[in-house]
């Protein structure tokens, strides 16, 4: 098995070579930010390696679709554990991918990540194809929201789950800077260029939990109330007085108690939705 920060410490190496990847992934700019980044990194990895590697007892009949995998990195994570994993993606750096299985081809088996340039809406799977669909920095980009919620629902096996890993809509300073970004127009169009076609997107319409849950359950849906997770609550600031493993056990500590810190105060958000 490969661990989180294993794959952390392969991924840095790995952003020396591929330099196109730095901008994405600042750990190799500012050092007084790069505890903070870090953290961050690995509470998300860590979530994956929780709900979907240590609680699979058959690898091989696992079916999983990583919906907006972006530079791939979930999936990778996942095939260097032994996990196939499909990705869909509409990002300008698609073409990264394949150099990136090549590197990490050395640690693992890459040829268990396939991924694929193509839109939600155009391309439906076939019905009942997944355990698992990963949405990652991605479900507040989905648009129209009910639509792909019901094509999550329909491609999901019985008992399927989406595992959710987003910002929390709620974090009062995330919402004042997006709002300061693009007001209220939460919802636009784009031109896409591979696709050579008009595309609606979520303006990082990002919402609070109670939000998302509305719209899950009334697309056939229900919240696994032990997946919820609320992650990132200091600011970088913080990480230059105090150890950055101790800064980590305590936001484990304070996300466990509901309260305006938890509601308003960290800024990213995991959770799982079961099909009905």
């Amino acid at each position: 098995m490969m661990l989180p920060e294993q794959f952390f410490e392969l991924m840095l190496k790995e952003l020396e070579v591929h330099t196109e990847m730095q901008p994405y992934y600042k750990f190799l700019g500012n050092q007084s930010s790069w505890h903070f980044r870090r953290n961050y990194f690995l509470q998300r990895l860590r979530y994956i390696k929780k709900h979907m590697i240590d609680n699979v007892d058959n690898k091989a009949n696992l079916s999983i679709w990583d919906c907006g995998c972006g530079y791939g990195t979930t999936c990778l994570f996942l095939a260097m554990n032994g996990i196939k994993t499909y990705g869909t993606t509409l990002e300008f750096y698609f073409d990264t991918v394949n150099k990136r299985k090549e590197y990490w081809s050395k640690y693992g088996d890459t040829s268990l990540f396939t991924c694929t340039y193509e839109n939600l809406f155009d391309n439906k799977p076939q019905p009942a194809s997944y355990n698992w669909i990963i949405v990652q920095d991605t479900l507040h980009h989905l648009e129209p929201i009910d639509e792909a919620l019901q094509i999550f629902n329909e491609s999901l096996r019985k008992g399927g789950k989406v595992l959710s890993i987003e910002e929390n809509g709620n974090n009062i300073i995330q919402r004042m800077k997006l709002y300061k970004y693009r007001g209220n127009k939460r919802i636009i169009t784009i031109w896409d260029e591979k696709l050579q076609k008009d595309i609606l997107i979520g303006n990082e319409n990002i919402r609070s939990l109670n939000s998302w849950r509305w719209l899950f359950e009334k697309n056939g849906f229900h919240l696994l109330g032990d997946s919820v997770q609320y992650i990132r609550y200091y600011l970088p600031i913080s990480y230059k007085f105090s150890n950055p493993e101790v800064l980590m056990a305590k936001e484990e500590q304070i996300q466990r108690h509901k309260g305006l810190r938890r509601e308003y105060f960290f800024f990213g958000l995991n959770f799982i939705m079961e099909k009905n």
